[in-house]
């Protein structure tokens, strides 16, 4: 290990944290587990776990219409949830905390019930050219249905977005702007003030795809002063199939529900419903109750290290592994952005990158190869995809290493 960063993070005990995550001792193919795939999904700290097993064994009731005991600890056990976010994120009440099942389940939210309640034909949706795909395709959709269309913010060769260009697409008839603060392809850390005053200016609304965010970097949006924030618990330590919808108050309010059943009504009769309150407008059936109480658990585990101890953490780790990885024979960069979080994207030439990451994979080295779900990026670089490593608050400096050793020893054998 060369060149390693002054570590300045004194709140930040790595080797404890990563006793807290169970599959970080696990063995792949005989050797220690290197987890650089975090920008897919992370692991659990074993609080999560506990708070999972603890729902099913001593609360398992629906919520907010049983009478009995259980129902009542289940209830109180979500909204205290439900609490927990919106101070998170620093929202002005807890009912503009919306619980869905991810990042695209609450675009598609978005995009479905603004459309019905605010676009029509001759319409413009405005979204980057570094998206994820789930937060295009629920707005071509939209598009398509209600007679709009979609325009794109272009971005320059190092993966950053060229704001004169965004400018000047700001016209009447921009509706809404949907962009990522953090692409998930690139690691680039998006101008997203900029993007939100621009956009304020002219009376434009903005969502935020917060999916690679939330997790590296603290997030208020007060201070951001954004329409709608969204993001996965699974990217932030929590489990699979839990998500966050946050939007202001006047919006969420404005807009017609995305999905009807149990619990978004307080009426129904056949000639007419009434819908219910923020939130249980949007949050239709029963919900998963017990990833949402555990969400809560993986979000107070990061308040516990700090935001800004994580993200101070993670700098140094993307400091060190471009220095690291610009050093390997034939490696080049997909996006050179000036504030990266997160990701790094490369190719190395003459291999291509599913060959690469087999062979990591061998060596015990967890990364994710292709297009990302984000093949408008590939296509801009002329490229299939990239191998992406990317960083969580229990990653090393050793982790770096063995990617290093592990791309030289797969260059070594495939050229």
């Amino acid at each position: 290990m060369q060149n390693v960063p002054d570590i300045t993070v004194p709140a930040i005990d790595i080797e404890k944290i990563r006793k807290d995550f169970p599959l970080l001792q696990e063995k792949v193919y005989g050797l220690p587990l290197v987890y650089l795939d975090n920008a897919a999904t992370t692991q659990k700290p074993q609080i999560v776990l506990d708070t999972l097993m603890h729902y099913y064994i001593h609360l398992n009731s629906n919520v907010h219409r049983g009478v009995h005991h259980l129902s009542q600890e289940a209830t109180a056990a979500y909204e205290n949830s439900r609490k927990t976010v919106a101070t998170f994120l620093n929202a002005r009440k807890s009912e503009e905390i919306i619980f869905t099942k991810g990042t695209t389940d609450s675009i598609n939210l978005v995009a479905y019930s603004f459309g019905r309640g605010e676009i029509k034909p001759g319409d413009v949706v405005l979204v980057s050219a570094m998206e994820h795909h789930s937060n295009i395709v629920p707005w071509q959709m939209m598009c398509e249905d209600r007679g709009a269309e979609l325009k794109v913010i272009p971005m320059d060769e190092n993966g950053e977005l060229i704001m004169s260009a965004f400018s000047e697409l700001l016209t009447d008839k921009v509706k809404i702007i949907a962009v990522t603060y953090v692409s998930n392809s690139l690691g680039t850390v998006n101008p997203v003030r900029d993007i939100i005053a621009q956009a304020h200016a002219r009376n434009i609304p903005v969502l935020l795809d917060a999916a690679q965010a939330v997790q590296h970097m603290a997030v208020d949006v007060q201070e951001l002063d954004v329409d709608f924030l969204v993001f996965s618990g699974h990217k932030i330590y929590g489990p699979t199939g839990t998500g966050v919808l946050y939007g202001k108050e006047e919006w969420l309010d404005r807009l017609p529900p995305y999905q009807g059943g149990g619990d978004m009504i307080k009426t129904v009769t056949f000639a007419k419903t009434i819908y219910n309150v923020l939130p249980y407008k949007f949050e239709a059936g029963t919900p998963d109750i017990s990833g949402a109480i555990a969400l809560e658990a993986a979000i107070k585990y990061v308040q516990q290290i700090g935001v800004e101890n994580i993200q101070a953490w993670e700098e140094q780790l993307v400091e060190y592994a471009v220095q690291q990885l610009q050093q390997i024979e034939g490696l080049r960069f997909i996006g050179k952005p000036t504030h990266r979080s997160g990701a790094i994207s490369f190719l190395v030439d003459e291999i291509h990158p599913y060959d690469l990451g087999e062979l990591l994979d061998k060596q015990g080295i967890a990364i994710r190869t292709g297009h990302h779900c984000a093949e408008p990026v590939m296509g801009f670089f002329c490229i299939p995809g990239t191998v992406r490593a990317s960083f969580a608050v229990y990653t090393t400096f050793e982790d770096i290493d063995r990617l290093v050793a592990g791309i030289k020893k797969a260059a070594a054998m495939l050229r």
